[in-house]
């Protein structure tokens, strides 16, 4: 269902987090919410075992959550039995953004919901937006994570609207951890670091060019990717990493700094793979 932003509803509080973010989400792009529940009836006896019954708490947990937004956005409802990881993926395909709650334990029979978060962030056809930390001022920055890969563009892409629909700053940053080497290799280092400059002001060139009133930031330096990107996520109001899906992030710096928002986090952060732009 195209034109529709999915969230996962698991029955936690965080569900209804993640309902209340995509609900704002929705109403700056004009479009609707899908809410979706999966039950995972993998446990359970199958010959003579109706499956209904199953269904009524999940029901229950979207009935809630559309009544908490339906006054502001188009609403439609979806439950069924499966893996919440393959129930979400299936959803993405067809959907324009995939938002789930960070962590915790819902409703999701005999599955803990920060697998499914990650789960999601690897499968998903669509960018995906974990819900958690706290939400911060609507002035806050939206904050990039840059590689030095091509598949950061899908990424820098979905920054860059992201700040332009909300009228904010974006902080792009692009940080590789401590060199090895002692003192003779620091002047190399200082060089690397006047490239890399140069560099991701020539990668963010052609964007900042489509979005003139988008403030750009440039952050270049030695620290750890995860330890700078969670040190700003906690004046953010979203963090943006690339993701090249099918279970595999792209390099150290995704595959470590992805798994440590994912987890840690103080703002919602965003998952996009290349072919989702």
């Amino acid at each position: 269902m195209s034109g529709w932003i999915v969230v996962g509803i698991d029955g936690s509080p965080r569900a209804l987090e993640a309902v209340r973010w995509a609900a704002a989400e929705a109403a700056r792009r004009g479009v609707g919410l899908r809410l979706v529940a999966a039950v995972n009836t993998s446990d359970r006896p199958v010959l003579g075992f109706p499956i209904e019954p199953l269904l009524e708490p999940a029901k229950e947990d979207v009935a809630r959550a559309a009544a908490e937004v339906a006054a502001a956005v188009p609403v439609d409802r979806k439950v069924e039995a499966g893996h919440p990881v393959a129930v979400l993926a299936a959803e993405s395909r067809h959907a324009d953004l995939l938002v789930v709650g960070g962590s915790g334990y819902g409703r999701i029979t005999g599955v803990l919901a920060g697998s499914v978060t990650v789960g999601v962030s690897t499968q998903a056809a669509c960018p995906v937006v974990v819900v958690r930390g706290a939400e911060h001022d609507r002035a806050a920055p939206v904050v990039l994570g840059v590689d030095a890969t091509p598949v950061g563009e899908a990424a820098i892409a979905f920054a860059f609207d992201a700040a332009a629909a909300r009228g904010v700053p974006l902080i792009a940053v692009h940080t590789w951890g401590a060199p090895p080497g002692d003192m003779r290799t620091a002047p190399q280092w200082e060089d690397l670091a006047e490239r890399a400059e140069r560099d991701l002001a020539d990668r963010l060139a052609g964007w900042t060019g489509r979005h003139p009133g988008v403030d750009v930031q440039r952050i270049v330096g030695r620290d750890h990717p995860a330890d700078r990107l969670l040190e700003l996520s906690q004046q953010a109001q979203l963090v943006v990493v690339g993701s090249r899906g099918h279970g595999q992030l792209v390099g150290l710096f995704l595959d470590s700094v992805s798994h440590a928002m994912v987890h840690r986090a103080a703002c919602p952060m965003a998952v996009v793979r290349p072919q989702e732009v």
